[in-house]
């Protein structure tokens, strides 16, 4: 499919209604995995990206060139929409313009830019603090004016519930709406009640609640999650943190063992091949030998 038709049945299935699961994806073949599972939609993780990339936390040290290769990767491997994390827009509402373009052609559906300052940090790390407002709708602005395909689906997000309340948080995603987001995305609530008043006090526009395993959002099932108005529900790094387990288990028993076959805590030699396409590319090669 062409980007601008996976943008366009993106919206219409948000519209729709009815919560999408979406797990994050620091790389292509996380993003094959989620495709083969049936996901119906992938995040592109800058934690995860940071985490798997560099090999560091998520403190902002990844950048724009990083974020489109690698959310041109992921297009080239899938139809899904890709929901992009493309931080603080990496600058003014000019950077947010070029980030917004650049993004675009990369294949991205939606974009998610929030309000924290340069350098920021993971949502779920203290020390985090957030641009004045003004600065915070700039950014929200420039990216709605910089689109191309009118599908292209604009995500704002605050981490103001950390520094100035949930109030606070309720009043910037508002702010955010008003400037022409097309989705608001409220970082970090920490109860039950902070949840469930996001969707009802910021009606009319669908709103994306990310759960991290281990963060300060309580983890509440999709089936709940669905009546309390969200249409989103992001396990960011999910993939990530299942990866990491099982390599630990995989190389600890290596190491204990000194050996270890199929029968270990291993994918099989097949199913690696399957999942990246390899009976395709024996195919295309047999055809242009053929020629």
């Amino acid at each position: 499919m062409l980007n601008h038709e996976i943008n366009k049945a993106f919206r219409t299935r948000l519209e729709k209604g009815g919560a999408v699961l979406m797990p994050g994806a620091a790389n292509a073949l996380a993003a094959r995995i989620i495709a083969d599972l049936g996901f119906e939609a992938i995040y592109l993780s800058g934690a995860g990206l940071t985490n798997t990339y560099l090999g560091m936390p998520d403190l902002g040290f990844i950048s724009l060139p990083e974020i489109a290769q690698h959310t041109a990767t992921i297009r080239d491997t899938t139809d899904l929409p890709i929901v992009v994390d493309a931080d603080t827009g990496f600058g003014n509402a000019l950077n947010v313009r070029h980030t917004i373009r650049t993004l675009e052609r990369a294949g991205a559906s939606a974009i998610q830019l929030e309000d924290q300052v340069n350098p920021k940090r993971c949502g779920h790390f203290s020390g985090k603090d957030v641009v004045d407002i003004g600065e915070a709708r700039s950014r929200i602005k420039a990216a709605v004016d910089a689109r191309q395909d009118p599908n292209l689906l604009i995500i704002a997000r605050t981490d103001a519930r950390a520094t100035q309340g949930f109030a606070a948080a309720i009043e910037r995603a508002q702010a955010f709406i008003e400037d022409g987001a097309d989705i608001t995305f409220v970082e970090a609530p920490e109860s039950l009640e902070e949840i469930r008043n996001i969707p009802a006090q910021l009606k009319g526009t669908p709103q994306l609640v990310n759960l991290v395993v281990g963060g300060r959002t309580p983890i509440l099932a999709l089936e709940e999650l669905d009546r309390m108005g969200f249409s989103l529900v992001l396990y960011a790094n999910v993939a990530l943190q299942g990866a990491i387990y099982g390599m630990q288990a995989a190389l600890g028993q290596l190491k204990s063992d000194g050996a270890l076959d199929e029968a270990g805590p291993v994918a099989s030699f097949k199913e690696r091949q399957r999942l990246v396409n390899k009976p395709l590319f024996d195919e295309l090669e047999k055809r242009y030998a053929d020629s």
